[in-house]
């Protein structure tokens, strides 16, 4: 039995690990997997695998009836859950793609074209989003480039740099190699929309393990994020909140931002309201019926984002104990305070990737950005494997 999160609740662990019973069941002829992978990719639950067959077997029935009657009343109950989730309301506009960079590059290609735009980001942003901007600066974009280091003054940073004439402001709320809650997000986003410039912010880090105040920003921010990590719906599946009355028109379209008024177009280039303006063609749909699955998985088992939130900090703070007591605190990245931990841990390391693939071959997984192993735990690890997964780790350390 899991110790209490919050008081009221109790968490029974054994029942949680038995809905994982593919993730978590031990290979043949090989000793049990130890999956300190949960800020990259969470274990499914089983009920990921029955709403595959779900996904085929409305295929076969509906056919192409399967779009109105079983497809998209999937994705407006996914959309609220996950606005919900997100701390937004689950009736505002949100707009999903296969990844989060297809969303981005649609926002991106809605901004103003005249005049030179200009994009303030940080050095401390996913490969995706850092490449395109990177891209972009080639042709003849500004990017205003702003240091992570030191993490502790990076918003005054941030509003130092959103100056008038910016177009667009696009940062993350945890950043990605550090777990580092970025703290006046709200104050920062709210900066960005009092000069006319779009804020974007990537809540992956955050979505189902960090909640998120959004405050006075929440009019104004278009936040992306997927469920490929903490929320353990697999790949395929991300999303834009769109915020309310947004006219904005992406050159990177397709031909679902405007599905509903197909049979009767007369020509030009429409919108469909609210976030549909951001969609772009047929899609895959299995990636929703596991996502609806996932989110009844959760409210199941009681787990809100608060609750899940505690169980990590929890997790967490386990992990640097033991690094602590081998000597080792030196090399955390992760800040300490709980309130500006996201939902892993990153130790400084040299040859942090051959570390990596030492670990996997003791059956221990993790991964590493860089110089950095990021260590993530998730609410289905029991006590015993996190030590025995951080033993083999400082052992791997040590060598």
């Amino acid at each position: 039995m899991q110790g209490d999160v919050e008081p009221g609740f109790s968490f029974d662990l054994d029942a949680f690990r038995a809905a994982y019973s593919r993730f978590l069941a031990p290979a043949e002829d090989a000793a049990p997997r130890i999956l300190l992978t949960g800020h990259s990719h969470q274990a499914w639950p089983d009920v990921a695998r029955d709403a595959l067959a779900a996904c085929f077997d409305d295929a076969a029935r509906l056919v192409d009836g399967k779009w109105d009657d079983a497809v998209f009343p999937r994705r407006s109950a996914v959309g609220e859950a996950i606005l919900e989730r997100m701390g937004f309301a689950r009736g505002d506009d949100i707009a999903f793609g296969q990844n989060t960079h297809e969303l981005v590059y649609r926002l991106i290609t809605s901004l103003p074209r005249g005049g030179r735009r200009r994009i303030v980001t940080t050095e401390g942003e996913f490969h995706s989003l850092r490449r395109q901007l990177a891209r972009l600066g080639e042709d003849g974009v500004e990017v205003a480039w702003v240091s992570v280091e030191p993490r502790g003054s990076l918003p005054d940073r941030l509003l130092a740099a959103l100056q008038p004439g910016t177009s667009m402001l696009a940062i993350s709320a945890v950043l990605f190699e550090s777990a580092t809650v970025v703290p006046r997000l709200d104050e920062i986003v709210a900066r960005a929309a009092e000069i006319g410039a779009v804020p974007l912010v990537d809540a992956y880090h955050a979505f189902n393990v960090v909640p998120i105040a959004w405050g006075g920003a929440a009019p104004h921010v278009f936040a992306v994020a997927g469920g490929y990590k903490y929320a353990a719906m697999g790949e395929g599946i991300c999303w834009m909140r769109v915020p309310r009355g947004c006219a904005l028109r992406p050159v990177f379209t397709g031909w679902f931002a405007d599905f509903d008024s197909l049979a009767g177009s007369g020509g030009g280039v429409a919108y469909a309201p609210g976030g549909a303006r951001f969609a772009g063609s047929t899609f895959d749909p299995s990636a929703l019926y596991r996502a609806a699955a996932v989110l009844e998985h959760w409210d199941r088992f009681g787990l809100t984002v608060p609750r899940l939130r505690a169980i990590s900090l929890r997790q967490t703070g386990r992990i640097l104990g033991h690094l602590d007591a081998a000597g080792r605190g030196d090399d955390v990245v992760s800040p300490r305070e709980p309130e500006r931990r996201g939902g892993f841990v990153a130790v400084r390391a040299a040859q942090a990737g051959d570390v990596v693939r030492r670990l996997r071959a003791r059956r221990v997984l993790v991964d590493a950005r860089r110089d950095v192993l990021r260590v993530g735990p998730a609410p289905y690890l029991t006590d015993t494997e996190i030590d025995a997964g951080v033993a083999a780790l400082l052992e791997e350390l040590g060598r």
